[in-house]
């Protein structure tokens, strides 16, 4: 525990807020070229970024589902799923195991208000028994961004329809937890003793991509650098080539097209960061702001003409990392950490800053060692999985990602340290035959701790050493 948690300490409200497809790059202060994003640069000026926090994958092609079951568990996605790899219909849910404690479950245990709204992504008993209170809740996986279909946390205990609510889906989800929070501080009278745990789940900037037009004409298409590992189409067949995400846009991908694309992608970011400023701005109104943990994160990344893809639906850094910063009481301000870690170690990392015990059986390790400990680099090595087709497993400088596709294996060796965007593929080359060997080796521990039960064969690597053009 920190030194600031002793006897009689006052305990921290949180507020989570979780993006929808945002790339760990896509923030400002984080050196972005382009973006806007004033109000979560101030989050990490306030705060701690962790800049290599990555998901540990799933086996759906909904990611999300899986990731944000990981993240309210603490469990990796093999462990949190009552039914793993089963996708549900509809929004492909993922239900989350009976007996699993979920983190806003766990904080409501210890006398926490606790409260959701936006997109709920896994099974309604579990949303249920882990919040008290809620309103604008979508159940499901992504919609027209202006014809939101929601119900309050009344609404469904008693298992009403859902209703399309007036207004964006960003305006809607922070508008009901201002609500909340200006209630929290006596606004109309309801004020509370308890300390609260408020989670803000955002569809956005998850496609369709319609930012309000003021944001949307604050990115010229024409002026936006394209990612610096852009291809017109991936280079061999990754085994989700087909996938939805993967048609948003004609292959090969227009260099044109895909400039418009991330200029929506932009305006939906800077539409929500003025939406989280607003947020902030309200906890410190109501003077909570100087007893609440803000934490902000996102379910995955997106590849947006990188490695010639679109879609979430593979391994490499811009798809798996996810942006994680807190700011609040406890927390270094101005501090980056690239400790590797996964997003669901925040179950773990909330509950030390809370002062509540840490269960003994769950995946999430706390990160709290990283703000004190200067030397303190997180977990040996990550791992991420997709479906049966796309394995990977890092360490500090070396990432290798294995895929199995039409009953063949190849394999990709990427040198994270000289190489951050992924462009060389060192795989085949002699001289890194013993680092693939440790990788491998790392990847079947990995799988075994997990719960992977992905079989291996013999890889064959096609068209190793050459970078990307």
């Amino acid at each position: 525990m920190l030194g600031f948690m002793s006897t009689g300490f006052l305990r921290p409200n949180v507020l989570l807020i979780i993006a929808d497809d945002h790339r760990s790059d896509a923030i400002g202060a984080l050196g972005h070229p382009v973006i806007s994003t004033p109000h979560l640069d101030n989050l990490v000026s306030r705060g701690t970024s962790f800049t290599r926090a990555v998901i540990a994958g799933g086996l759906m092609a909904a990611v999300c589902a899986p990731s944000r079951a990981a993240l309210f568990t603490g469990f990796n996605p093999f462990r949190a799923d009552a039914e793993p790899g089963i996708q549900r219909g509809g929004p492909y849910e993922v239900r989350l195991r009976a007996d699993i404690s979920t983190l806003p479950e766990r904080f409501r245990r210890e006398g926490y208000d606790t409260f959701f709204s936006g997109k709920w992504h896994n099974d309604v008993p579990s949303l249920l028994r882990s919040f008290a209170y809620g309103d604008m809740i979508f159940h499901g996986g992504m919609c027209d961004h202006e014809r939101v279909p929601v119900r309050s946390m009344e609404e469904i205990s008693r298992g009403a329809q859902e209703r399309i609510a007036t207004g964006f889906s960003t305006a809607l989800f922070c508008g009901a937890a201002e609500e909340f929070i200006r209630r929290r501080a006596g606004a109309d009278g309801d004020t509370r003793d308890n300390p609260f745990f408020a989670c803000v789940a955002l569809t956005s900037p998850h496609d369709p991509r319609t930012p309000p037009p003021s944001y949307r004409a604050r990115y010229s298409a024409s002026e936006i650098p394209l990612p610096v590992n852009f291809l017109p189409e991936h280079a061999f067949d990754n085994g989700e080539l087909l996938v939805r995400d993967e048609q948003l846009i004609p292959h090969p991908i227009s260099p044109l097209v895909l400039r418009e694309h991330l200029a929506d992608y932009y305006g939906m970011i800077s539409h929500h960061d003025a939406w989280i400023g607003r947020l902030v701005s309200t906890l410190a109104s109501t003077g909570q702001l100087g007893n609440t943990i803000v934490v902000y994160t996102g379910d995955h990344g997106l590849a947006l003409g990188s490695h010639g893809l679109l879609g979430k639906q593979n391994l490499y850094e811009h798809s798996v990392r996810v942006p994680l910063i807190l700011a609040g009481p406890g927390i270094p301000e101005r501090l980056r950490s690239d400790s590797l870690c996964y997003a669901y170690d925040l179950y773990a990392t909330l509950c030390e800053l809370a002062g509540i015990s840490i269960p003994k059986e769950i995946d999430s390790r706390s990160l709290v060692p990283a703000f004190t400990v200067e030397s303190w680099c997180g977990r040996d090595h990550v791992g991420s999985a997709y479906m049966d087709a796309q394995r990977m497993i890092e360490d500090r400088r070396w990432k290798l990602i294995l895929y199995r596709v039409g009953g063949r294996e190849r394999m990709q060796l990427f040198d994270l340290e000289n190489d951050p965007y992924e462009r060389f593929d060192l795989a085949s080359l002699p001289a890194h035959r013993e680092t693939v060997a440790g990788l491998l080796r790392g990847l079947e521990s990995w799988q075994t701790e997990m719960g992977d039960r992905w079989l291996k064969a013999d890889p064959v690597s096609e068209k190793p050493g050459s970078p990307l053009p």
